[in-house]
């Protein structure tokens, strides 16, 4: 895919600034937890380059194959945690807002396994995702993970 328009070229201090929020927020939270919530807005928002880069972190940080592909019906599989249950229905809620979710469902769970802090830090690392997503989407950007670079240059070898 050949971006669009380059956010990075066109407004490198916002786009810093921007990355710099996205990285202190990100570590306010577990980074496992974090990755799933990433990478579920980015399935809803349909954000290609969001999940592959997301579910690459997600492995280099040790998450199980299962768990990544049983993330888009998180309902149904067992092997999600509440919290990461919380976490990933108000991350449905919010991404999905404009189509009139369930949001005391979801702000429920999230208070029983979130502390305050917790819940805005939660909050803040969705607006940051659902953010990214609609750069990403919006302007065609496709970025090679470091895994995904690494297998391309071995196929190359091996080729050559």
């Amino acid at each position: 895919m050949t971006a669009k328009l380059d956010p990075f070229t066109a407004a490198p201090r916002e786009i810093k600034a921007w990355y710099a929020a996205s990285t202190a927020i990100a570590e306010a939270l577990e980074p496992a937890l974090v990755e799933l919530v990433k990478i579920r807005a980015s399935q809803i928002n349909q954000c290609a380059n969001c999940i592959n880069m997301h579910s690459a972190d997600a492995r280099a940080q040790g998450e199980s194959e299962q768990r990544l592909h049983l993330l888009s019906a998180w309902r149904e599989a067992p092997c999600y945690t509440d919290r990461e249950r919380a976490a990933l229905g108000w991350t449905e809620a919010l991404t999905r807002l404009s189509e009139g979710p369930e949001l005391d469902t979801a702000r429920q769970a999230l208070q029983w396994e979130f502390s305050e802090e917790e819940q805005v830090q939660l909050t803040l690392a969705i607006n940051i995702i659902n953010g990214w997503n609609r750069l990403a989407v919006g302007f065609g950007l496709w970025l090679e993970t470091p895994a995904t670079k690494a297998r391309d240059a071995a196929q190359a070898q091996v080729a050559a």
